[in-house]
């Protein structure tokens, strides 16, 4: 995948709409409550992360949220949910960041092959000591971004006031046997250099975002694919490192991931869409009853259904989603009820 065009540019703090070039389309949604830009090196990269408010700003109280997104996404996915939260009594000025990990969005890729959720939490702690030295926060995390911060939690439970995970189910339990045939994959994976597809217009890619989410709002899908894509020559390509299409080798082994379950000692809420489809891309392999089963191992664990949602509940509702994360984490600090 070509490196991006901004690689190499000094950079400073500006905001989302000064970056990217306004779109004309009168259905183009505009923030209420634009995000700043920054750039943060950490363990070899050059990390973007935006932020709404200042993170110095934080308090024991009103801690940072630091907010992580799923794979093939971007930090900007948030928007719409931030707007929506900054209307929550008492968030009319709590900062929040949200990441671009590492390969998405405006965060440099490394020169890997492969990605690993080891080093996605070696990236999460690493920009928190920057971003909340010494200091609690309150973590959310989707989908891939919601297993990452679980585990996170799990290693580093004392360093979270609050921990919330949108629709990280996790992954079915894998089998010792699997393994060669999982390498075996791998080898013949990298041997073949990994593509993604690109498009004629950023309309075009809106119309990808809704063909992956049909709830997707026209407004949020066109301003979404200038965040989710950029211009290079006469088509629109990806903002992501085309070898997160490669899966890893390793195997997800049920038994490690319930030990990281059972040291998470801050509340932690779970919140799914009820039209989400989830579960249907295992053919009966894994099944919300046994996620729930999993969660049983969390000490101080609360589910919340959005409805009319589903996998990416934080663009289709993104309003009701916005309540239950204020209740939640406005809850007073002896219980999150």
């Amino acid at each position: 995948m070509p490196r991006p065009t901004w690689v190499g540019r000094a950079w400073s703090s500006f905001t989302l709409l000064e970056f990217f070039h306004p779109m004309t389309s009168p259905s183009v949604y505009v923030p209420t409550h634009p995000a700043a830009s920054r750039f943060i090196e950490a363990r070899g990269l050059k990390h973007h992360v935006l932020t709404w408010g200042d993170p110095a700003q934080a308090t024991p109280q009103a801690p940072l949220l630091v907010m992580v997104h799923g794979w093939m996404d971007v930090a900007a996915s948030f928007q719409f949910m931030v707007d929506a939260l900054r209307r929550q009594p008492g968030w009319g000025a709590r900062p929040i960041v949200a990441i671009d990990w590492r390969g998405f969005g405006l965060t440099l890729a490394p020169h890997t092959d492969s990605y690993y959720f080891p080093d996605y939490l070696g990236d999460l702690d690493a920009l928190l000591d920057h971003l909340a030295p010494g200091q609690p926060i309150d973590l959310l995390g989707h989908s891939m971004g919601g297993n990452v911060v679980t585990l996170y939690a799990g290693v580093r439970s004392a360093r979270i006031r609050r921990l919330i995970n949108l629709e990280g189910f996790g992954m079915p339990a894998s089998q010792p046997e699997e393994a060669p045939e999982r390498y075996a994959k791998w080898l013949d994976e990298i041997k073949t250099p990994a593509q993604l597809k690109d498009y004629d217009s950023v309309a075009g890619v809106a119309k990808r975002l809704q063909a992956n989410n049909p709830r997707l709002r026209d407004s949020f899908a066109h301003w979404l694919a200038g965040h989710w894509s950029r211009q290079e020559g006469e088509r629109w390509v990806i903002n992501a490192d085309a070898a997160h299409k490669r899966p890893q080798p390793l195997l997800y082994r049920i038994e490690e991931v319930k030990a990281f379950l059972a040291r998470i000692h801050c509340p932690m809420l779970f919140v799914e869409g009820d039209q989400t489809l989830y579960f249907m891309l295992f053919n009966g392999k894994f099944s919300r009853e046994e996620f729930v089963e999993r969660m049983t191992l969390v000490p101080d664990f609360r589910l919340e259904t959005v409805s009319e949602a589903g996998h990416m509940l934080h663009h289709d509702q993104p309003e009701a989603l916005a309540a239950h994360i204020a209740s939640f984490l406005n809850a007073p600090n002896a219980a999150a009820t």
